[in-house]
């Protein structure tokens, strides 16, 4: 991602069933260097339902957690992106999963990159490079 790509605020989307994990995650969010709008999500069915009443409006980026009850991220990743109307969203894979072979598959069908939950200064980090802010 590059910065200048983005209109301001960018447009965050994050799906994530762990109520502690989204509190983490928007308060990493505020420490980023530009102005940003969050929205947040609690499972699957929810965010596809979302992505399909906001099409005309899509987030400028998701990060998507992979482990949610109902539908989870791997399912959500891959109606995306076989979605015409949903495909081109940047789609950032978030989970605790270190098993490459999975992070392959994540990537095979379409992920635009992975980012490990592993502590709080990780997070920041990896939302900034994920935006393309830097390390900030």
């Amino acid at each position: 991602m590059v910065h200048g790509q983005y209109k301001t605020p960018i447009n965050i989307l994050l799906a994530n069933d762990d109520s502690d994990e989204r509190y983490f995650f928007e308060r990493a969010v505020k420490e980023l260097p530009v102005a940003t709008k969050l929205t947040t999500v609690i499972d699957g069915i929810t965010l596809m339902e979302y992505l399909y009443l906001n099409s005309e409006s899509l987030p400028d980026i998701l990060f998507l957690d992979i482990n949610m009850p109902q539908k989870n991220g791997k399912e959500c990743l891959m109606e995306i992106k076989c979605s015409e109307t949903l495909k081109h969203l940047p789609v950032v894979m978030y989970s605790t999963t270190r098993n490459d072979k999975e992070i392959d598959i994540l990537y095979q069908h379409g992920a635009t990159s992975f980012l490990l939950k592993d502590n709080y200064a990780s997070l920041i980090k990896g939302i900034n490079q994920a935006l393309g802010l830097g390390t900030c």
